[in-house]
């Protein structure tokens, strides 16, 4: 069975199938032709893959990300970062870098990320002298925390594949880590547009404006107090909090700034329950390949094998970096959570390593797939939004890669980064 299902798998993606439906007919073709098994399992496997109460939290981040965007939010957040760096060298760089953050903190979803603020930070630098296709690489790198601060679609899903977790203890974990990839996008936007004199002609405002579009910005930057304050105080669930987001997105668009208007909201709420659905699916088929394997013991087999070979905790991690790297050239971080966690978590608990600190290191692995050709989904979100050819994207992105594998190793071989908050706040 686990023959056929890799097989299929892989002819399915060389021909040009969509990944959900790869996953699910591989799953389909491996049950039908090497078990007994009746072929409504695949099905029923795929609905009970989304039977979950915290999934609900996908699609209400997605809306309220949504609702951010459409409530011009997303362009006070980029008023309020831009105010602070806009007029140094690289400064609009680095007020993309700010607003990519802060927007994480909202959608967790790179790909929002990248679509909404990205996309008008990369018009605005473009329109101040920088290269297009650089602005797109930042954009594209800098989306890339997106599902590591919190609040984090790939979390969730981590922690219902993984039971020594939970999804508060992930959130907290995410934090040093996303802002560390942020300070290290940072270094290279000095690096870069010292070397090509990229610079705003913007000058720095007055200490009175600088109030003004902080104060203004406040109520949009309380959201994730709200999403996280909220969690940590054991308040509401991460289920709960995404609920929250969606109305106080919506009150703030509609009663505070005023820009979100109700002939918007069938759009939006359309716009989020296709991109929802579009990952719901790849889940469900996730959940059916990911049966496969479990029933045809490969997990536990391949989790004995490694356990007697005695490696040091440094050495797997070693391998374990090595082999999602190469598994994320081809395949999105949500179906590598699902296929990949049920196998190579037990196998680092078994060596002793933290099960929170393991779970940020597959996460930033997995999403920096995002940005690696052939199947990056950031570079092509990124090149349809603009009109940028992906070819150019890829040839800016050898620096930033470098950085964000840089703090990959720090996050691997420092368990502090990710264990420290989590620790302090009770988790």
């Amino acid at each position: 069975m686990t023959s056929i299902l890799f097989a299929a798998f892989f002819i399915l993606l060389a021909i040009g199938m969509p990944v959900a439906f790869a996953l699910a007919i591989a799953a389909w073709i491996a049950v039908t032709l090497g078990s007994s098994y009746p072929s409504i399992v695949i099905v029923k496997e795929m609905f009970s893959g989304l039977d979950s109460f915290p999934l609900m939290a996908v699609p209400f981040f997605i809306l309220a990300a949504e609702m951010m965007s459409g409530g011009a939010m997303t362009r006070i957040l980029l008023s309020f970062a831009g105010q602070f760096v806009g007029h140094l060298r690289g400064g609009l760089g680095y007020a993309n870098l700010i607003s990519s953050t802060m927007f994480a903190g909202i959608s967790g979803s790179a790909l929002a990320d990248a679509a909404g603020p990205g996309a008008m930070m990369i018009r605005e630098m473009e329109r101040n002298g920088y290269d297009r296709s650089y602005a797109g690489a930042l954009t594209a790198a800098s989306a890339v925390v997106g599902p590591i601060i919190p609040p984090s679609i790939i979390m969730i899903l981590y922690a219902m594949q993984d039971e020594a977790v939970s999804v508060g203890a992930l959130f907290m974990a995410g934090i040093l880590p996303g802002l560390l990839i942020t300070c290290a996008m940072a270094a290279v936007n000095w690096h870069v547009c010292r070397k090509r004199g990229f610079r705003s002609s913007a000058p720095m405002p007055g200490p009175r404006e600088m109030l003004r579009t902080t104060l203004y910005a406040l109520p949009a930057l309380f959201l994730i107090v709200i999403i996280i304050g909220g969690i940590r105080a054991g308040i509401f669930t991460p289920t709960e909090a995404s609920v929250v987001a969606v109305v106080y997105a919506l009150l703030c668009g509609m009663f505070f700034y005023r820009s979100l208007k109700i002939a918007q909201l069938p759009q939006i709420v359309l716009d989020a329950a296709l991109l929802s659905a579009a990952i719901l699916l790849i889940l469900a088929g996730a959940r059916a390949f990911a049966w496969v394997l479990i029933i045809e013991s490969v997990p536990q087999s391949l989790a004995s094998a490694i356990v007697a070979m005695e490696l040091s905790p440094v050495l797997f991690l070693l391998m374990v970096n090595l082999l999602l790297l190469v598994f994320g050239l081809f395949m999105d971080p949500l179906p590598g959570v699902m296929i990949l966690v049920p196998i190579l978590a037990p196998i680092a608990a078994a060596l002793g390593i933290d099960p929170v600190h393991f779970a940020i290191v597959v996460i930033v692995n997995l999403t920096i797939g995002l940005i690696t050709p052939p199947v990056g989904s950031l570079l092509f979100v990124v090149s349809s939004v603009v009109k940028l050819r992906v070819g150019d994207l890829v040839r800016e992105m050898p620096p930033f890669l470098v950085a964000h594998l840089v703090v990959l190793l720090a996050l691997s071989f420092i368990p502090a980064i990710s264990v420290w908050l989590p620790r302090i706040s009770g988790f």
